[in-house]
């Protein structure tokens, strides 16, 4: 089993490689304020899970640098564990201003959340 989970996750790395999305343009100045928001958040993945794909594909889509952490390594993996309560990826780390610590677990959920955030935001820049 481990062999087939292997190749299929270099399968699925080599497919999102050779098919990877195209980032968003923003200005100089813009990008310097989403990077800076960015800073706030951590997504904790493998690099072969294919859901993980999926968010990453998602911040490639709109430009984001987010920190990446593996979730498989010491001590990213007892961080996941301790403070988001579940050892399952991805899962994104929110800062909020206040301190506030949020742990989102679904991609899909992750995804809506970055679209949502930093999408409209361009939008309402270029209207």
């Amino acid at each position: 089993m481990f062999i087939v989970r292997w190749i299929l996750g270099r399968i699925i790395l080599l497919l999102s490689f050779v098919f990877s999305p195209r980032g968003l343009k923003r200005d100089a100045q813009m990008q310097q304020q989403v990077d800076e928001q960015t800073q706030s958040l951590t997504l904790y993945q493998f690099a072969a899970c294919p859901f993980c794909v999926k968010v990453r594909r998602q911040m490639k889509r709109l430009s984001l640098n987010i920190a990446l952490k593996d979730a498989k390594v010491s001590p990213h993996k007892e961080e996941l564990l301790a403070e988001g309560g579940s050892p399952k990826v991805p899962c994104l780390r929110i800062e909020h201003t206040n301190g506030d610590v949020q742990w989102m677990y679904e991609s899909s959920d992750i995804n809506e959340y970055l679209t949502t955030r930093f999408a409209a935001q361009e939008q309402t820049c270029q209207g």
